[in-house]
């Protein structure tokens, strides 16, 4: 258990939270919130010891082993990949060097055999006899196969190291796990994996995730981290999320009667009740939600992006045939005789392991690439809007301003229409005079939005849209793509974002074949 006594932390002027008291208990997944800038990766370094809070205190239990995802992807260039992972274990590691060091000497000595003896029983308490298995055990379920366990962290890639040091935080039963966006260039596999492990995890868990579906599936509850405070809410994120709506409606509606506000909040609990995740977490959330009143919700101080999109016309029938198409890139073949064709109404989600398939698929849609041979054909009705997943070539312009940036796009000059979609993805007033320059990552996408919410277009082609957005964005942009009312072609890797706006999935497989199926995501990860 971690408890949190009267904790802040200020830099210089800006108080970024204040007065929190907090504990974390065994049995409980924990995701913590916020919007970007917030203090969430803060408040895990104040957990973990890395950061020392201005005020307050963060007690651990006594004998409860804290386990923390490393972010260094270098630090471990020279060990063995199982040894690195049994290094998450720091006491056990460091018995295994003893012991390794006493039975290297050509001679023992009496007190080279007591020690050795004291050794082998922690050795035999800290599970040693088992540990390399149970790496091994932890590699797999990762997807890092044996003909890896021996090798360097050095000649690993940096997908398959970042899913060695989360095996390595997961190793040796920890008492507490603090995990900061432990999904990131996880596949699939490895998330569902890591899902059913962290479901199944007695201690306690904390993590900081913008994969929503991921925190639905794990966590018990949410630490939300607004206005200067941090609270904890019982729930996933769908359940917080919806709540804090609720409040918000409810807030300003306040002529509204109380049994009706009561009524409606009921309705609301019973509804998550009843969906609750069916993890051994399930049947206990299920009674803390059913004894939520009114006042245990809150409005949250979120700003959220409005994403819409409007269509200038309606399509026709015709709307896109891909007839053939290959291309190979410096000697590989990336596509290799791909045809399809997209019917009206289809919202077709690309996936797969390989981004480059995606992406070079679209740039050939959009005209920007040159396929070896085949074709495609839009039909004469089809206005497209395209979002790139490198948009780097739209910001050279360093010191334009937003305003002047989006006018570019636009048939529209005026200001003040500008500024109504500048608005929307949350560059008002002053805001909207920020120059290209100080955009950080999520902001250009942002911006990239606003463009493509001028067009008007009725088919839109969107690459990793979710890359470098906070929760809030992702959330907004989820919302708008699930209720435009024409075609999408998307790639992504956020299984929520998926699972709610496509209808039809499309796999490029590495041997160049095409899976085509109209089903949902989740459909289509059950044929696997």
């Amino acid at each position: 258990m971690i408890t949190v006594i009267k904790v802040g932390l200020r830099f210089g002027d800006r108080k970024l939270f204040e007065d929190v008291n907090l504990k974390f208990i065994p049995g409980n997944c924990y995701g913590v919130i916020g919007a970007n800038g917030a203090g969430k990766s803060t408040f895990l370094k104040i957990l973990s010891g890395e950061i020392e809070a201005n005020t307050g205190d963060v007690i651990i239990a006594p004998g409860s082993r804290m386990s923390i995802l490393k972010q260094d992807h270098y630090q471990y260039d020279e060990n063995q990949v199982l040894e690195t992972v049994i290094m998450g274990n720091p006491r056990l590691f460091e018995i295994i060097k003893e012991k390794d060091e006493i039975y290297s000497k050509s001679e023992l000595t009496d007190e080279d055999g007591m020690k050795a003896a004291e050794l082998e029983g922690e050795f035999a308490e800290l599970d040693g006899w088992e540990a390399e298995s149970d790496a091994a055990t932890l590699l797999q379920g990762l997807g890092i196969g044996t003909d890896l366990h021996d090798k360097k962290m050095s000649e690993l890639q940096g997908s398959e190291k970042v899913k060695v040091l989360l095996a390595q935080a997961l190793f040796g039963r920890p008492g507490i796990l603090i995990l900061d966006e432990p999904t990131n260039n996880l596949d699939i596999k490895s998330i569902n994996w890591l899902e059913e492990f962290l479901i199944n995890f007695e201690g306690t868990v904390i993590v900081v995730s913008h994969d929503r579906h991921f925190l639905n599936k794990v966590c018990t509850h949410m630490a939300d981290v607004d206005y200067g405070k941090i609270k904890l809410y019982v729930g996933n994120y769908d359940f917080w999320y919806e709540s804090s709506q609720l409040a918000l409606q409810m807030a300003k509606d306040l002529n509204k009667k109380n049994e009706e506000k009561v009524k409606q909040l009921q309705e609301f609990i019973a509804r998550f009740s009843a969906n609750a995740s069916k993890s051994k977490q399930a049947t206990s959330r299920k009674k803390i939600l059913e004894k939520i009143t009114l006042d245990d919700i809150e409005p949250s101080n979120r700003r959220y992006p409005y994403v819409g999109f409007k269509m200038e016309r309606e399509v026709g029938n015709d709307i896109l045939i891909v007839d053939g198409l290959t291309k190979t890139i410096d000697g590989e073949k990336i596509l290799n005789n791909i045809s399809f064709t997209v019917a009206k109404g289809d919202k077709i989600a690309f996936v797969g392991g390989n981004e480059i398939v995606n992406t070079t698929l679209f740039k050939i849609l959009m005209g920007e690439m040159e396929p070896d041979s085949g074709q495609y054909k839009w039909g004469i009705t089809i206005n497209k809007a395209y979002f790139p997943k490198d948009n780097s070539e739209f910001f050279n312009e360093n010191e334009m301003n937003l305003v002047d940036w989006l006018r570019q796009f636009s048939e529209d000059q005026a200001e003040s229409y500008l500024r109504g979609f500048l608005g929307r993805m949350l560059f008002s007033g002053e805001e909207a005079l920020k120059e290209l320059n100080v955009l950080s990552g999520g902001e250009r996408v942002r911006c990239m939005l606003a463009k493509m919410m001028l067009i008007n277009a009725n088919l839109l082609i969107l690459d990793q849209p979710t890359n470098h957005l906070d929760l809030e964005s992702i959330t907004a942009l989820n919302n708008g793509l699930r209720d435009y009312k024409s075609n999408i072609l998307f790639a992504s890797h956020d299984h929520q974002f998926i699972q709610t706006i496509a209808n039809r999935i499309i796999e490029i497989t590495p041997a160049g074949d095409i899976i085509d199926k109209r089903m949902s995501y989740d459909e289509y990860l059950e044929l696997e």
